[in-house]
């Protein structure tokens, strides 16, 4: 099992939470986002606790870009931030080729400044899922091969599993399971093919935000073989100028999860292995 926080770097808030859970608690690995305002403080605290593995979390929606809003204008508002609406910028994003010199130049850079800040990566994955994008997919992919080609996640969680686990959110757990297939069996797919390790299968997409300990609890019941993915947004507190799609997220319930007592003994009882990424990877070879 995989036990990951994403958003690394986007408060100080989170990266307090992401320290704590490591050092308190199950989590494993941690995505980055290196173009938020806590980035650095996030880097800083990577470097000192060595082992915490540390992943990026390639933004290209909802968030803030590494190159100045003059390089890729084609990505980003007047306001200089990434868009929030993720359909028009899928499509934008498939069918203009201009763009996809942009998104190239974008995710570099992204990549390169968490290598300038001692990261080596242990996984890629992307704000939103965007990496389900088969534009975006492709340039990870190749950009990734100057980084040692880590593993990527794959945000596949399946449907009965996830039911059975908390009897709720059914319409989120079926689309995700169901009508996301197609995506998922190509990124599969392109990853075997460029030899890129992931994971089997997660739990957190349908229940994001609500990670709390009773939930993670059930989800500990409905485990089996291979490698599953526990991923979190976790924070010590709420703070000022969130984004207000975050508001609702149980952020400190994430973090109660994360270092509950309860949820450690659960994750003993169904005699599950805390890994990284990297792990896969190693076991795959």
């Amino acid at each position: 099992m995989i036990v990951n926080a994403d958003d690394f770097g986007l408060a100080l808030p989170v990266n307090e939470a992401v320290e704590r859970a490591h050092r308190e608690g199950i989590l494993t690995t941690a995505s980055l986002m290196v173009g938020e305002a806590a980035a650095e403080d996030a880097m800083r605290r990577a470097r000192a606790l060595p082992t915490l593995r540390v992943g990026l979390h390639v933004v290209l929606v909802h968030g803030k870009p590494v190159l100045p809003a003059a390089q890729i204008p084609d990505l980003v508002g007047a306001d200089g931030n990434f868009s929030k609406n993720l359909a028009a910028t899928g499509v934008k994003y498939f069918f203009h080729p201009r763009i996809r010199k942009q998104l190239e130049a974008e995710i570099r850079a992204q990549f390169a400044r968490a290598h300038a800040g001692g990261v080596v990566l242990d996984h890629i994955n992307a704000q939103c899922h965007f990496h389900l994008h088969p534009t975006v997919l492709g340039i990870i992919i190749r950009v990734a091969r100057d980084y040692g080609s880590p593993p990527i996640r794959v945000p596949y969680e399946p449907f009965w599993p996830s039911w059975r686990a908390n009897h709720d959110r059914a319409g989120a757990r079926f689309a995700n399971a169901v009508l996301l297939a197609p995506c998922l069996w190509l990124m599969k797919m392109r990853l075997r093919a460029a030899g890129i390790a992931y994971n089997d299968r997660v739990f957190g997409l349908s229940d994001v935000g609500a990670m709390t300990p009773g939930r993670v609890i059930a989800f500990t019941r409905e485990l089996s073989d291979g490698v599953t993915e526990l991923f979190f947004h976790a924070a010590t507190e709420h703070w000022a100028h969130m984004a207000p799609e975050l508001v609702p997220y149980q952020l400190e319930a994430e973090l109660a999860a994360l270092t509950s007592d309860d949820v450690a003994a659960a994750l003993r009882t169904v005699g599950a292995e805390r890994i990284a990424f990297s792990d896969v990877r190693a076991h795959a070879r």
